[in-house]
């Protein structure tokens, strides 16, 4: 019943979610047609929806061969990720797979059958996924060889160094996401679907995946505690406790949330690129592919700001507020108008005794004075009597049903991936 207490307060993610499932996907996720594909091809899509959480509806949405490029593209690096994370692996072992990693890309018969992680059937199938790397466009090739090979030197320099500065923190995010952000970037150029700038702006190409790594690390601190992984700052968490561990403690709840708060206002601060690099899309299929994980992660750190429960449990934002988001982060006024409401919300819950309080007011304001003209007010929408009617005896009689319903939308709430 606590699910059905949640959907009555917001009746029209019920609608939408009724909707998405009626076939409202198709706008933002239509489907690919497998037929015209190769076995080689038709399985590392496989493998795509095998191993991804959240991006293989949207990579399979791109237009032109840009999709199968990607789709190679996060292949790749899933695989270069599952050496990374597999700590069976002896570091003799690892650094040099890391460092060699991108010339297996070019050897047709090499594998690695001895991973004892969830997705190694891309390492053990590795030749199938190297066989399509090959078949694709040389100026595709370039790109997806580059970014691995910068990946996996990244990953190796950080496997026996800890996170401790501000500038560390940033030089992490960007060899396991940003150069992610960057090689995408360089693929749409190379697809001639949006203009060489987007490819070239390496600045704001980096805060595009900077601002989702960040907020994956913000949201997971008590599963990364449990799993032995420290990605937190020490530059930051240091001024609160002596250990990071000690967040989790009861004792130190008001310290751990002012943390969080000082890290989530560092994370606010590439929302501005955010915005301009999807100001500048002008492939539709591009721009969804990229604007939803963003919308995704505005609203998560808006669920995680002030919020003792990222030390107690697990904070996601609902399955109908993401499908909601997805249908309607299509153009780039309805992502600021997104970005402007979550803000607010934010802004809503500052602490005046938090110490970062003024800087996160300040890049709140910033970015709500990016996304809507001056004297704009942005409102929630308002539903009539006999809508709320409507929708309550709807909640009512099919609540169970839909909690079934939208396994993309759910997967989507974890947003991003490493």
């Amino acid at each position: 019943m606590e699910l059905l207490k949640k959907w009555l307060g917001h009746p029209e993610e019920i609608y939408n979610l009724v909707k998405f499932k009626m076939g409202g996907y198709k706008t933002v996720m239509p489907k690919m047609d497998q037929d015209s594909l190769s076995d080689s091809l038709r399985i590392c899509y496989k493998y795509l929806n095998q191993t991804s959480r959240s991006f293989a509806a949207v990579i399979q949405a791109l237009d032109g061969d840009l999709r199968h490029a990607v789709c190679i593209f996060y292949l790749v690096l899933r695989a270069l990720d599952t050496v990374e994370d597999d700590m069976t692996i002896s570091l003799e072992a690892k650094i040099p797979m890391l460092h060699n990693f991108h010339s297996y890309l070019y050897q047709p018969d090499w594998k690695f059958m001895d991973s004892k992680e969830k997705d190694r059937q891309v390492l053990e199938d590795f030749p199938t996924i190297s066989l399509e790397f090959r078949n694709l466009a040389k100026v595709y090739q370039d790109v997806i060889a580059d970014i691995c090979h910068k990946m996996g030197l990244g990953m190796a320099e950080f496997l026996e160094k800890k996170v401790n500065s501000n500038e560390q923190w940033d030089k992490y995010c960007h060899y396991v996401a940003g150069l992610v952000g960057i090689g995408l970037s360089r693929l749409f150029s190379a697809s001639e679907l949006e203009d060489p700038v987007i490819g070239q702006d390496v600045e704001l190409a980096n805060s595009m995946g900077l601002f989702l790594q960040k907020t994956n690390i913000i949201r997971d601190y008590l599963e990364d505690q449990f799993e032995g992984r420290e990605f937190w700052p020490k530059e930051v968490w240091s001024k609160y406790v002596k250990k990071l561990s000690d967040l989790a403690k009861p004792e130190n709840i008001d310290k751990a949330v002012q943390c969080m708060n000082e890290l989530i206002t560092n994370a606010l601060h590439h929302v501005p690129d955010v915005l301009t690099y999807l100001s500048r899309l002008k492939n539709q299929s591009v721009f969804n592919f990229c604007a939803i994980p963003q919308v995704m992660a505005i609203a998560t750190l808006a669920a995680c700001y002030n919020n003792q429960q990222i030390f107690k449990g697990v904070v996601k934002i609902r399955k109908g507020q993401a499908v909601t988001l997805m249908m309607d982060a299509t153009n780039i006024e309805a992502v600021k108008t997104i970005m402007y409401q979550y803000m607010e919300e934010i802004y809503q819950k500052v602490p005046s005794t938090d110490p970062s309080s003024a800087k996160t007011q300040q890049i709140v304001n910033t970015v709500q004075s990016m996304s809507l003209p001056s004297g704009t007010l942005v409102s929630q929408t308002h539903y009539s009597p006999l809508y709320f009617s409507c929708i309550m005896i709807l909640a009512a009689l099919s609540w169970q049903y839909l909690n079934t319903v939208s396994k993309t939308a759910e997967e989507y709430v974890h947003t991003g991936e490493n």
